[in-house]
């Protein structure tokens, strides 16, 4: 129990101070007053609302300590609205309550500048406010945990990528169960060395997390060890997600690849020109004086048929390097109506007779009045050349090579099925065979470009392409282009 002396000089002390201070009930009117600044006498201000008194206002003030103070139940701070430092001190409000028993009746409300080291520990927390907002709103994925693996920070970027909730990381996930197995080792392991960017720091890392489905999503990796007195306390990384520049490098790649094969086909369009004007001279001759000779003597019947057999190998030679220069003619690559049944007659005209077609039988069901179908014919040439050689390179060299046209039911598309009877694509390559670089040829038989450039080429034109094994063997490629794509106007429907 105070003393009376000891009571009268706190009451003294508290009329003494120089600011506001006030009692207010938990409806925030006012029960007492040592310094009302209203201009009003501490009794007519009794009973009436803080806020109406003080501010005019008919609810409390949007920083009232007393609110605060109330929601909390414990004392709180506020800084004043201008937030201006007056001779190294903040303006502040505090409130704190006051009890009965395990109750609070009241709450002392005050007014008072704090001191600058006040104001310094204000910044200091607007400060760790501020570099948490900017962790949490990082584009990379930032992701801390303390020694056990704990979560406690995930941002949003986080989320997107992991696909788990803040709330499910920082309650159920282990940052251990981000990653395959053994790698999370693997990596506190390199942050402990002096090798990959000094101790308790880990650069440039690639390695593959896993998210909340399971996928695996390839990532560039830096790390940190958060010390306290040499003592390893969390650790945070930063997560690069590297899915789009592998994909920007893998479109590159096909690009480059590409252009390598556009100026092979220049080279080899020159060439055939070349050639072409060297055969059609002496081509041209033999067509010529054998005809002659038909005409203008009287030959017995076994050298009149020798020479229309030479007329005809002769025409057919003549065929031959009008359909070689019109597959390797380079043009723009415009896009424009083909009859997609001309184009693939055109590529096994050049293929049936060669070595590796003799033991072959092609089966060609293509349907009439097939609709043209806008298109790049040079594009649609190599496609089909490059699944057709695939086609007879899996059968050996011996069996039955189907190619099918047809118009899909929603007459939208137009089909292209080209079918072998070879031992077809086993189930663990299927999935890849479009991937670039994926070939199961031996080393310097193949580059496994082909068939990406091919689902490239198809892409490019709006269509699809798959392929599945046949039923009972073989394996067929399914080529759906659409009949809806545009093309430049002015342009002449081609072959």
């Amino acid at each position: 129990m105070k003393t009376k002396t000891a009571e009268e000089y706190s009451l003294k002390a508290i009329e003494s101070f120089k600011n506001r201070l006030i009692v207010v009930s938990k409806n925030f009117r006012i029960l007492a007053a040592s310094n009302s600044q209203s201009g009003a006498p501490e009794k007519d201000i009794l009973g009436k609302f803080c806020h109406q008194v003080y501010y005019n206002r008919s609810e409390p003030c949007d920083n009232c300590a007393v609110k605060v103070a109330l929601g909390e139940q414990k004392p709180s701070l506020c800084p004043k609205p201008e937030l201006a430092l007056l001779n190294g001190h903040l303006p502040c409000y505090y409130a704190y309550p006051i009890y009965n028993g395990n109750e609070i009746e009241a709450f002392v409300s005050m007014d008072f500048d704090m001191p600058a080291i006040g104001m310094l520990e204000e910044k200091l927390n607007r400060s760790y406010v501020l570099m948490e907002s900017l962790l949490l709103n990082a584009v990379d994925c930032v992701v801390a945990a303390d020694m056990l693996g704990e979560i406690f920070l995930f941002n949003h970027s986080a989320v997107q990528v992991f696909g788990y909730s803040k709330e499910e990381a920082l309650r159920i996930l282990n940052v251990r169960n981000i990653y395959p197995e053994g790698v999370a080792y693997e990596i506190m392991k390199r942050l402990r060395s002096n090798e990959y960017g000094g101790k308790g720091r880990l650069e440039g890392y690639p390695v593959d997390v896993v998210d909340k489905n399971g996928n695996l999503i390839p990532i560039g990796l830096n790390a940190s060890i958060i010390y306290e007195n040499d003592r390893e306390i969390a650790t945070i990384g930063f997560f690069h997600d590297r899915r789009e520049k592998i994909r920007m490098q893998k479109d590159l790649d096909i690009a480059q690849v590409q252009l390598l094969q556009a100026e092979k086909m220049a080279s080899l369009g020159k060439l055939a020109a070349g050639v072409a004007h060297q055969l059609n001279n002496p081509l041209g001759g033999i067509t010529l004086f054998a005809k002659l000779m038909i005409e203008e003597y009287n030959l017995p019947e076994n050298a009149q048929s020798d020479l229309n057999r030479i007329l005809k190998d002769a025409e057919r030679c003549r065929d031959t390097v009008k359909e070689l220069l019109e597959f390797t003619r380079q043009t723009r690559h415009l896009m424009k109506p083909n009859d997609l049944n001309k184009l693939l007659t055109r590529t096994l005209f050049l293929l049936e007779n060669q070595v590796l077609f003799q033991n072959i039988a092609i089966h060609k069901n293509f349907l009439n009045d097939l609709p043209l179908v806008v298109s790049d014919a040079q594009q649609l040439n190599h496609l089909f050349m490059n699944i057709i050689l695939n086609a007879a390179q899996a059968m050996d060299s011996k069996g039955t090579l189907t190619i099918s046209t047809m118009l899909l039911e929603n007459k939208e598309c137009v089909r292209i099925q080209i079918s072998d009877s070879g031992p077809g694509i086993p189930q663990n390559v299927l999935p890849h065979i479009f991937e670039p670089f994926y070939t199961t040829k031996e080393e310097g038989k193949g580059t496994g470009l082909g068939l990406s450039l091919a689902y490239n080429i198809i892409e490019s034109h709006g269509g699809q392409i798959s392929a599945e094994n046949n039923p009972d063997h073989g394996a067929t490629f399914i080529i759906d282009l659409p009949l809806n794509q545009k093309y430049e106007e002015g342009e002449k429907g081609g072959e």
